[in-house]
């Protein structure tokens, strides 16, 4: 492949944005490059208003193998044996998974193929996964003495601990009938069909209001970690906050009204 071919590809569908992982040839390992190229394009699409949904999605026959286990390997030769690199990518790619997390818009992965380490960790950092029947979610990183702690921090985000901690553990691929019923899956479908299952659901999140879809994200994640009293307090400041905006006017006046909503996404 090129040089200069982008490492994510970007393509708009109205209000939903789909990012395309771009190195079928590496299996769209997370080298460094790759995980600047990601961070940067999601920067981007979630400082857009006009955009109220994306789609993650990857060209090839996986989705992603995780880190570029031979960018790791070189650096070994490094003075300190790595440790300045070690540290260096996985400060970014934390950063860059968080991204995902914090992003204003919601994402949906559409996952064909393999999503292992921190492949698997990219599909749980997602809001929904939309996964082909011939996918397979792994963390394997335990049958080569490296175990998969960062995948672990999303997987534990997504799954009940001890689905997390069973894939951890074991390093087993989990087929996606498997995922959906852990949980990492919110849709299984037939194989090719993950992207256009994955669009058809960005779009109908899309049809949304832009300011709710907003809050609601943001308030879903800040009340998730909180003890039971402070989540409630949580949401309640996020309801306040959501009623006063002139969407949530519109749309209860439109509901009493029986009438089809007109947002105007503030």
């Amino acid at each position: 492949m090129p040089e200069n071919t982008p490492l994510v590809l970007r393509q708009d569908a109205g209000a939903v944005a789909i990012l395309t992982l771009n190195r079928p040839d590496t299996r769209n390992s997370l080298s460094r490059a790759m995980i600047a190229a990601l961070h940067g394009a999601l920067e981007t699409v979630g400082a857009e208003p006009g955009i109220r949904c994306v789609v993650l999605a990857a060209e090839g026959r996986a989705f992603s193998a995780g880190h570029d286990l031979k960018e790791v390997t070189a650096h070994r030769s490094d003075a300190d044996g790595g440790a300045g690199f070690f540290a260096a990518i996985m400060a970014e790619c934390a950063a860059m998974m968080q991204a995902v997390t914090t992003l204003p818009q919601p994402v949906v992965a559409a996952v064909e193929g393999i999503a292992t380490a921190a492949g698997c960790q990219l599909a749980a950092s997602c809001d929904l996964v939309v996964a082909s029947e011939s996918a397979k979610f792994c963390t394997p990183g335990v049958d080569i003495g490296l175990f998969c702690s960062t995948p672990g921090v999303a997987l534990a985000r997504a799954v009940p601990r001890k689905a997390a901690m069973e894939m951890l553990l074991l390093g087993e691929m989990v087929p996606a009938g498997e995922a959906h019923r852990m949980g990492l899956v919110n849709r299984v479908v037939p194989a090719g069909q993950a992207l256009a299952e994955a669009e058809a659901l960005a779009q109908r999140i899309a049809a949304r209001s832009a300011v709710a879809l907003r809050m609601g994200k943001r308030g879903f994640n800040a009340q998730a970690g909180l003890p039971l009293d402070r989540a409630y307090e949580e949401a309640g400041r996020v309801m306040v906050e959501n009623l006063l905006a002139a969407d949530a006017e519109e749309g209860i006046g439109a509901f009493l009204g029986k009438r089809k909503p007109s947002w105007q996404h503030r």
